[in-house]
């Protein structure tokens, strides 16, 4: 489901999902199996493709892309490669308080490692914690054909998704105002608020 244009959706859909929806709802269901709706997010092998190639192939949403990719640790691409970049970060449940997965971040640089130049490219990889993925496997511990069905869901959960974005084009209307605009980083990013001349 590579075009995300010919989805049949209702007028005025837009794609925006929290971080725990996109484990919950879409990782973990796809991992084991279970139909989704809608299925507008597709499947990529992300890392022949640049990160501005990816407009036309992902799930696009704004300025934001959406896959589903085979979890891997080769991160390179035609023109550079995704650098881990600060700390995992844990989603947790908000229905039962639980960690459902975890979101690992990644910066794209252009060249070949460890020389590459930094770009504003931005990586947000979503996989499912142990516990979520655990169930699955748990199936294949008994005789020859569930140990089949069990292995070839193991083989599946090892999906993620991932969200692309250039960080220095972030939308401005994400509604959880969790996101800064690139003004607001200029000026939270000066020193002494007092050399700021504003005009009459």
């Amino acid at each position: 489901m590579g075009d995300n244009h010919n989805v049949n959706l209702p007028p005025g859909f837009r794609f925006c999902p929290t971080d725990e929806e996109l484990v919950v709802h879409f990782l973990h269901r796809k991992a084991s199996l279970l139909p989704y709706h809608p299925d507008i997010i597709p499947d990529l092998d992300l890392y022949p493709y640049d990160p501005w190639d990816l407009d036309g192939k992902a799930m696009a949403q704004g300025k934001k892309w959406y896959y589903y990719s085979r979890r891997t640790q080769n991160r390179v691409t035609t023109s550079g490669y995704w650098k881990s970049w600060a700390c995992d970060e844990q989603i947790i449940s908000s229905n039962s308080s639980k960690r459902v997965g975890v979101k690992k971040y990644y910066v794209f640089h252009i060249g070949e490692a460890p020389e590459g130049v930094k770009t504003n490219w931005i990586m947000e990889e979503f996989k499912l914690s142990c516990n979520g993925s655990s169930s699955s496997s748990s199936s294949s511990s008994n005789g020859g054909r569930s140990k089949r069905r069990g292995s070839s869901k193991t083989d599946v959960s090892k999906w993620v998704i991932c969200r692309v974005y250039d960080h220095s084009c972030d939308d401005n209307d994400n509604d959880d105002g969790t996101e800064l605009s690139c003004l607001d980083e200029v000026f939270l990013s000066l020193d002494d608020f007092e050399d700021i001349s504003f005009p009459n």
